[in-house]
């Protein structure tokens, strides 16, 4: 019996080039993905860490706040070269809070060590505003960035107003 080739399926192979080429398009796209991925990594990192930035420093500024509202007396502020310190009078005592270098700290009575209340501080003001009837206190604050060039740079405001004594 003869075998007609016609009626015979025919395979073909893949050829060696197309092996080569599939492999590096492969490789193509993983490395594509890899790349993908990081930069997915490195923003979720930034964004968490710049959350944390925000939590920590809206914290300082809720308790700075405090000090000021709860404070008993007259604020007085004593600027030098290098350090800022805030004095705020309270019942139990003064409240400090120093701007050196980049940190921000709190020493809640002058028996008390100081304690850091935030850090990575680019730059920290703490100033008096007066208003027509109240007298204000503003605290702004500006974080280092993380990035070269931020797209929205970390900048901070409070505002708090003591307890009016006649």
């Amino acid at each position: 019996m003869k075998l007609n080739r016609s009626n015979v399926s025919q395979t073909s192979g893949i050829m060696l080039m197309e092996c080569i080429i599939y492999v590096g398009m492969f490789f193509l796209f993983l490395g594509l993905a890899f790349s993908l991925f990081y930069v997915c990594w490195d923003n979720s990192k930034g964004l968490k860490r710049n959350a944390d930035d925000i939590v920590r420093t809206l914290k300082a500024g809720e308790r700075w706040r405090e000090d000021v509202r709860t404070a008993t007396g007259p604020l007085h502020l004593q600027a030098g070269d290098e350090e800022e310190i805030l004095h705020i009078p309270q019942k139990l005592g003064e409240v400090l809070y120093s701007y050196s270098k980049d940190n921000v700290r709190r020493r809640p009575n002058t028996n008390a060590a100081w304690t850091s209340v935030l850090e990575h501080v680019k730059s920290s003001r703490m100033q008096e505003d007066r208003r027509q009837t109240v007298q204000a206190w503003r605290w702004e604050v500006e974080l280092k960035a993380w990035r070269k060039s931020p797209r929205t740079p970390p900048l901070f405001s409070f505002e708090a107003v003591p307890n009016q004594h006649p």
